[in-house]
């Protein structure tokens, strides 16, 4: 599939993500809400990969499985707080932690060396703009 379906794909599927959290975490502590969510996107990531035919092992180890471990570590620590923050805050908030996508563009400029266009730039601005009306 072209990546403009995938993203579109993500995008319902993260739309609809917080309020579930929210709304799970009402009766179910936050870290365990967390837990059967990532377990289900494991075994997702899991299944995916057997699909594909995609091989694991030779990436765990040397230089090239780094980043991707600290990926992982990153990933558990933005999960982790996102949930607790959806347990505990407005669902029309919360989101705003979606700065993450300005925050990672800028990282893609400067430290990937990838091209920073008007356009980019002025799309990272009114991301900006929006996360400052949405949370004040």
């Amino acid at each position: 599939m072209n990546y403009l379906v995938w993203t579109v794909v993500a995008l319902i599927a993260y739309t609809v993500f917080p309020p579930l959290v929210n709304v799970a975490t009402r009766e179910v502590p936050s870290d365990v809400v967390t837990l059967v969510a990532t377990t289900i996107l494991a075994l997702g990531a899991l299944c995916a990969t057997v699909i594909s035919g995609d091989q694991v092992v030779p990436y765990l180890t040397g230089g090239r499985a780094l980043p991707m471990y600290a990926a992982g570590v990153s990933l558990t620590i933005g999960t982790l707080a996102y949930y607790r923050a959806l347990a505990q805050g407005p669902v029309s908030v919360v989101p705003v932690f979606g700065t993450f996508i300005v925050t990672s563009s800028l990282l893609g400029i400067v430290v990937l060396d990838e091209p920073a266009s008007l356009r980019k730039l002025l799309g990272v601005g009114f991301a900006v703009l929006a996360v400052y009306f949405i949370a004040g």
